[in-house]
């Protein structure tokens, strides 16, 4: 019989680790950290920050404009309004949502790395919490860079009167809520299909779907003297939800009639609850297949 071996081990340089383990929370820190900048095309191919940072150029336009405008007129509150500044470039943010939501869950679902993530320590909630946290952030930001330019063009322009600095604080607020909201949504919609352009085409159409359903609804309803019915169709849009929130909230004018009372807040917190426990739901059944 051969004496000769079957078998040869080779030394091909991996090395274990040695290094501290630092635990459960920094790897939920590392993939929100990964996955924002990932939403911003970071970290990506070129083409892949097109989108993004033409949104948020798009985002800042506004805001230079009314800064330049304060300084020509040497008036306060010409322009665009922190309150409002999310509302009214509502599509912008939605196209945001829209094209980064997909990109942060779905090539872990189509193929199949789930499970790599959830060997440990990570779990189906650190994993959702890292995705949730990486897109409100990105939305947050995308919302409030431009506030805060308009902010710091008012004290530098100093037209008459004290800053607005009350209506800003709001609008900082409402754009925390905004984005949360925002990213609950997107990742819920994104999460059904691993199909990134399947994904992009749910956010859209439910952005369109909810803006079209509350503008005719009160449209029809205001049209016909039932203005307190009108104003519950503003609620089905989210940026229209979020700034009922902000008004009630923060005390201030709202660019729309909304119902009274603590019912946008309870309407907000239901919904993000729906939210949250769909892909709670999506990924305990994805990280079990």
């Amino acid at each position: 019989m051969s004496s000769e071996p079957t078998a040869v081990i080779h030394d091909i340089g991996y090395r274990r680790y040695e290094g501290a383990r630092q635990g459960r929370a920094a790897a939920v820190y590392a993939l929100a950290v990964h996955s924002l900048r990932g939403a911003f095309g970071l970290g990506r191919p070129a083409r892949a920050k097109i989108i993004p940072f033409l949104l948020v150029v798009i985002m800042l336009l506004p805001a230079a404009v009314t800064i330049a405008a304060m300084a020509y007129l040497k008036q306060p509150g010409v322009g665009m309004r922190y309150p409002t500044y999310a509302v009214v470039m509502q599509a912008v943010v939605a196209i945001f949502m829209a094209a980064q939501s997909p990109y942060l869950v779905a090539p872990d679902l189509r193929f199949r790395v789930l499970p790599l993530y959830l060997s440990r320590p990570l779990g189906v909630a650190d994993y959702v919490i890292a995705k949730v946290a990486a897109l409100t952030v990105a939305i947050f930001l995308l919302v409030a860079v431009p506030l805060t330019l308009l902010f710091a063009g008012e004290l530098l322009v100093d037209p008459p009167g004290p800053p607005l600095t009350g209506e800003y604080a709001a609008a900082m607020g409402g754009a925390v809520i905004l984005a949360l909201l925002l990213a609950l949504i997107g990742i819920a919609l994104a999460s059904v299909t691993p199909r990134r352009g399947l994904g992009v085409a749910s956010v859209i159409a439910f952005y369109l779907f909810t803006s079209a359903v509350s503008g005719v609804f009160y449209l029809v309803l205001s049209a016909t003297g039932r203005d307190a019915t009108a104003a519950w169709a503003l609620l089905i849009n989210p940026f229209f939800l979020v700034e009922a929130v902000q008004s009630a909230l923060f005390d201030v004018d709202a660019s729309n009639v909304y119902p009274h009372g603590p019912w946008s807040f309870l309407i907000l917190v239901a919904v993000l609850a729906l939210a949250a426990a769909g892909i709670l739901l999506r990924y305990r059944k994805a990280a079990s297949a």
